[in-house]
C-alpha cells in the first residue's frame, strides 16, 4: 500500500464517521427516531442496507477463495438467498408491517405469549454478538494484516471504535444512510476489480470464453453441482438445509429485518428486500467469479486459497484503487457490525427493559439502547479472538447458524401457516430444538481428538445437519401443539396465514401487485442464469 491508498483509506474511515454523525445532528432521539428512523425508510435505502448488512469481509475473502478452489457453485448461497429474499417481500414483511413491530420478540408475543419473546430476544442478542459482530471483527482483523501487517488486536480497536461512535450516537438513521453509501462503494469496488482481472486474461494467452473455459479447472464454471463437484455441496443440502439458515438469517433475525421495519409504507417494506435480491444477482460475478480468475491468473502464486482476494487486489489494482479496495473490505465489516450493534440495543431496551419496566421513558431507553451497544462492542471485542480456535472462519460460522437457526426457522414458518401451533409448541420448540442443536455441535466439535463424529464419519454436512434439526425442531412444535390447548384464533388472525396462497393476493388499495411482479421477473432471471451456468 502506498502513500495515496492510505490517504484513500483514512479519507473514507474519516468521511464515514462524519456522515453517520450528520444524519442525526440536532436532533433529539426518541424510540422510533434512534430504533427504527422514525419509521421513514424508502425501498432504495432499505434494499442497500439489507445488503450492506448482509455482505460482510467473510463474503468478499471466503467467496473469492471458494471460487479459486471450487468455482462457481458456492455462489448458489448468493443466489438462494434471492429466493428467501422474496419469501420475506411477499410473506413475512407484510405481517411485520401490518403489526406494526418494533422488535421480531415484540411479533413473537403477539402470535405466541411473553415467553417466546424472551426467547427470541436471547437468541437474537446472542446471534448478534457472537456472529455478526464477534466473527466479522476477527476476519476483518485477519485480513487487514495480510494486507498492512497492522497486528489483529490493533485492527480490531480501531475498526470497533469507529463503527460504534456513530452507531451509539446516530441510532438506525445513521446505520442505514452510512450502508447504502457502503454498498456503492462494495459494488462499485468489486466491480472494477472483476474488470481488471478479465482485463488481464489476454496477457495469459486468453482471448475467448472457450479459451477461458480451457484454462480453469472442470466444472468450475458451473453453478450446479454434481456428484464429483470437490466442493462437498449437493443439490440436497442446497434446497433442504439453505432455506432453514436463510429463513432464519433474512426473516427472522432482527439484525437483517430492523430495516424492513422501519420502513416507511408496506409497499416499501415489500420491494426493499426485492431490491437486495437483484443487487445480489451481481455478487456471482463480483465475488465468486473474481476467485475463479484468480485461479486461471495467478495459481502459481496463491498457495492458501484465502490468499486469493489480496493477490488479486495487489497483482491488478493500479496505486489509489488498491486504497479503494481496502476501503470496500471496511465497507462490508463496519456496515456488519453497526448492524449487529443497533440490533443489539434495541432488543435489550425494548423488548427485555421495556417490557419488564413499562415506566421506562423514552430517553431512558434511547440511553440504555446506547450502553448496550457499548457492552456489547467490548464482549464482542474480547472473545472474537477466539474464533482462531476453529479451523477456519467458515467453519466457525457453519457451526453457529447450525445451531442457532433450525429451531427460529421452524417457530417462525409454523406460526405463520399452522393456526393450530400455540405457545407451548413455540416454547417447546425453542428450548428443544437449542438443546439439539448443542448435542449436534458437541459431537462435531473435536475437543478430543481430531475426529468429528457428525460431519467425517456420519457423513452430514453442516447444511444437512440443520435441516434435520428443522425437521426435529418440527416434530416437537406439532406434538406439543397439538398434545396442548388451541390458541386464540382471534387473538392470532394478524399473525397468520387464512390460506396458505393468500400472499399473492393484492394488499388493499392495490390494483396490481408489483411486488409480487417483480418477484416472477427475480425467478425468471435466475432460471436463465441457472440454466446459462449449468
Amino acid at each position: 500500500m502506498t502513500l495515496i491508498d492510505i490517504i484513500v483509506i483514512a479519507f473514507y474511515l474519516i468521511g464515514i464517521m462524519v456522515i453517520g454523525l450528520l444524519v442525526v445532528r440536532k436532533k433529539s432521539m426518541n424510540t422510533d427516531g434512534y430504533f427504527l428512523a422514525e419509521r421513514s425508510l424508502k425501498w432504495p435505502v432499505i434494499g442497500a442496507a439489507l445488503f450492506a448488512s448482509n455482505i460482510s469481509t467473510i463474503h468478499l475473502v471466503g467467496l473469492a477463495a471458494s471460487g479459486f478452489s471450487d468455482g462457481l457453485v458456492w455462489g448458489n448461497f448468493e443466489w438462494m438467498a434471492i429466493i428467501i429474499l422474496i419469501i420475506l417481500s411477499l410473506i413475512f414483511a407484510p405481517f411485520y408491517y401490518k403489526n406494526k413491530i418494533a422488535t421480531l420478540p415484540e411479533f413473537m408475543e403477539i402470535r405466541y405469549n411473553a415467553t417466546a419473546r424472551t426467547c427470541l430476544a436471547i437468541l437474537g442478542l446472542l446471534g448478534a454478538l457472537f456472529m455478526h459482530i464477534g466473527v466479522s471483527l476477527y476476519a476483518g482483523a485477519v485480513v487487514f494484516e495480510q494486507f498492512f501487517g497492522v497486528n489483529v488486536y490493533v485492527s480490531i480497536f480501531v475498526i470497533s471504535l469507529i463503527t460504534a461512535i456513530y452507531t451509539v450516537v446516530g441510532g438506525l438513521k445513521s446505520v442505514v444512510i452510512t450502508e447504502s453509501i457502503q454498498t456503492v462503494i462494495l459494488v462499485g469496488g468489486s466491480i472494477i476489480l472483476t474488470i481488471y482481472g478479465f482485463m488481464a486474461l489476454p496477457e495469459h494467452g486468453i482471448h475467448s470464453l472457450e479459451a477461458l473455459k480451457s484454462a480453469v479447472k472442470p466444472e468450475q464454471l458451473n453453478i450446479i453441482p454434481s456428484a464429483s463437484n470437490s466442493s462437498g455441496l449437493t443439490w440436497s443440502s442446497i434446497l433442504l438445509g439453505y432455506p432453514v439458515l436463510g429463513i432464519w438469517y433474512w426473516c427472522a433475525d432482527q439484525t437483517i429485518v430492523q430495516r424492513v421495519l422501519a420502513a416507511k409504507t408496506l409497499r416499501d417494506a415489500k420491494i426493499g428486500p426485492l431490491f437486495a435480491a437483484a443487487i445480489k444477482i451481481l455478487t456471482v460475478f463480483i465475488f465468486v467469479l473474481p476467485g475463479v480468475l484468480g485461479y486461471v491468473l495467478f495459481k502459481d502464486i496463491i498457495t492458501n486459497p484465502n490468499n486469493t482476494f489480496p493477490v488479486l487486489v495487489n497483482e491488478l489494482l493500479p496505486t489509489g484503487l488498491k486504497g479503494l479496495m481496502a476501503a470496500a473490505l471496511l465497507a462490508a465489516l463496519m456496515s456488519t457490525i453497526a448492524a449487529a450493534l443497533n440490533s443489539a440495543g434495541t432488543l435489550v431496551s425494548i423488548d427485555i427493559v421495556k417490557r419488564n419496566r413499562p415506566n421506562t421513558t423514552d430517553k431512558q431507553q434511547v440511553f440504555i439502547g446506547r450502553v448496550t451497544a457499548v457492552v456489547v462492542m467490548i464482549i464482542a471485542i474480547s472473545w472474537s479472538p477466539l474464533i482462531a480456535k476453529f479451523n477456519s472462519i467458515f467453519e466457525a460460522i457453519s457451526v453457529l447458524l447450525a445451531v442457532i437457526s433450525p429451531p427460529i426457522t421452524a417457530v417462525f414458518v409454523w406460526g405463520v401457516f399452522w393456526k393450530r401451533g400455540n405457545s407451548q409448541g413455540a416454547l417447546a420448540t425453542f428450548i428443544g430444538g437449542l438443546l439439539l442443536g448443542l448435542i449436534a455441535f458437541l459431537f462435531d466439535f473435536p475437543a478430543f481428538g481430531n475426529v468429528k463424529i457428525i460431519t467425517d464419519v456420519w457423513g452430514i454436512s453442516f447444511m444437512m445437519q440443520a435441516w434435520w434439526l428443522f425437521v426435529c425442531s418440527s416434530i416437537i412444535y406439532i406434538v406439543t401443539s397439538l398434545l396442548t390447548p388451541e390458541p386464540d384464533y382471534k387473538k392470532i388472525k394478524k399473525c397468520t396465514m387464512s390460506a396458505p396462497l393468500d400472499f399473492l393476493k393484492n394488499d388493499e388499495g392495490e390494483t396490481r401487485n408489483l411486488p409480487l411482479i417483480l418477484s416472477g421477473l427475480l425467478i425468471l432471471i435466475l432460471i436463465l442464469l441457472y440454466s446459462f451456468f449449468s
